[in-house]
């Protein structure tokens, strides 16, 4: 069954109607698949550029400490072996890519299910726009949003093009923006509500029912 929702204005008011396709917000919400796929998110977010000195690339220790023979110590060749001081560390993160490779059906598969869980709890809203006029004004952008949502905070959906809302909500401490090509998973679930202007949703909507109709 597909459901329908308001799509209100910067005042509250309700304009019009769209449907939520079955096929986008109402999927199987498949934990383990989203569970993946943000982990391989984050993962690929890490600069991997950790670094540890092994004993030949720390400065120093050329000198023998002391003689070979009788002093009765262990025989040491270098100040720098990893059991000195200053020395060199034994099987120390080196630089190294933490990608994890993710087939974009996958991708898609847990953003569907992560939109299916909003749309579920009623946390999915859809906007014909959060400022009036021509002028960027971030007081009037919270100001209508709060119209449409209560929650702390929230996920704002825009298309690439729409300098106005970016210039309104781009410094909103509780509000995200993202483009509606790089919506992704990670960031549904990190916010209470997701609102989308509506030409952001119609772009969103191609993309995963076009993905959803190759899975079938």
């Amino acid at each position: 069954m597909t459901t329908t929702i308001d799509v209100l204005d910067a005042t509250g008011a309700k304009t019009g109607t769209v449907d939520l396709p079955e096929t986008v917000f109402g999927t199987k919400v498949n934990i383990p698949l989203i569970h993946q796929v943000v982990i391989a998110q984050l993962a690929a977010r890490r600069q991997g550029t950790h670094a540890t000195k092994t004993r030949g690339q720390v400065s120093g220790g050329g000198k023998k400490p002391y003689r070979q023979k009788g002093t009765g110590r262990a025989r040491q060749g270098s100040t720098r072996a990893p059991q000195f001081a200053g020395g060199g560390t034994v099987h120390g993160p080196q630089p190294r890519n933490y990608e994890q490779r993710t087939p974009k059906k996958m991708k898609a598969a847990a953003l569907r299910g992560a939109l299916s869980d909003r749309a579920g709890g009623g946390r999915v809203h859809v906007v014909s726009g959060l400022v009036a006029g021509e002028t960027p004004k971030t007081k009037a952008a919270l100001e209508a949003l709060r119209k449409i949502t209560a929650a702390r905070s929230v996920l704002v959906v825009v298309d690439e093009t729409d300098e106005l809302t970016w210039l309104s909500l781009r410094n909103a401490p509780d509000v995200h923006l993202v483009d509606a090509g790089q919506l992704n998973t990670y960031d549904v679930l990190c916010y209470d509500d997701v609102v989308f202007t509506r030409e952001a949703y119609d772009q969103v909507v191609t993309r995963l029912a076009s993905s959803g109709k190759e899975e079938a």
